[in-house]
């Protein structure tokens, strides 16, 4: 059985649209915990299994899965029936491949570094900035809808996730593709899931 640890209003909260996506929520356990918040709100919660007490975590056969950059791609895989995934093969794989790995590695430190105000020669030199992440992102969206051509993929849910829930960049291409996965179905129930467990 597959369990996802997921606390609302969180990281995770595109793990559970992914799953509405796939058509999988029976066949994932999602179980509710806390996590420490940049508020001082919450706490490390005991029934989480993560090493640093976040979220998500996928768990399967005992197996652990972190980091929202391995999760997505091995949901859309393991639920393949829904087309979220390029599989091997196809000439798309290695873009959609590279775009989870430039998520983890570019986007998000740059976004952190831009919301904590943080500079230094060297971050600059190896993440570049808001300019720079938001030209890659430009470059292909300026000519197709998705990331990966005409069709929605799981790469899409994960890396217009931080603009669905922090703003849009004021950039027509990157704001109507974000636009365009916020309208999806699987937002709006991820949305009411989190509305309901926040106050239950």
């Amino acid at each position: 059985m597959l369990t996802l640890f997921h606390s609302p209003r969180s990281r995770s909260t595109r793990i559970v649209a992914l799953l509405h996506e796939l058509g999988a929520l029976d066949a994932v356990r999602i179980e509710i915990v806390d996590i420490p918040r940049m508020d001082g709100s919450g706490r490390t919660d005991p029934r989480n299994p993560h090493p640093e007490g976040k979220v998500p975590l996928l768990m399967e056969d005992g197996v652990a899965i972190r980091e929202s950059a391995a999760i997505v791609p091995y949901l859309a895989e393991r639920f393949p029936e829904a087309g979220l995934q390029v599989p091997p093969g196809d000439p798309q794989r290695g873009a959609y491949l590279s775009w989870f790995a430039w998520y983890a590695g570019v986007m998000e430190p740059v976004m952190v570094l831009q919301a904590t105000g943080l500079q230094h020669p060297a971050l600059a030199a190896t993440f570049r900035g808001k300019a720079e992440m938001e030209a890659q992102l430009l470059a292909v969206l300026a000519r197709q809808p998705y990331l990966c051509g005409d069709r929605f993929t799981s790469a899409d849910l994960l890396l217009h996730s931080p603009y669905a829930f922090f703003g849009l960049p004021g950039v027509p291409a990157i704001d109507a593709w974000v636009e365009r996965c916020r309208a999806r179905p699987s937002m709006a129930f991820a949305a009411a899931f989190d509305e309901r467990h926040v106050a239950g």
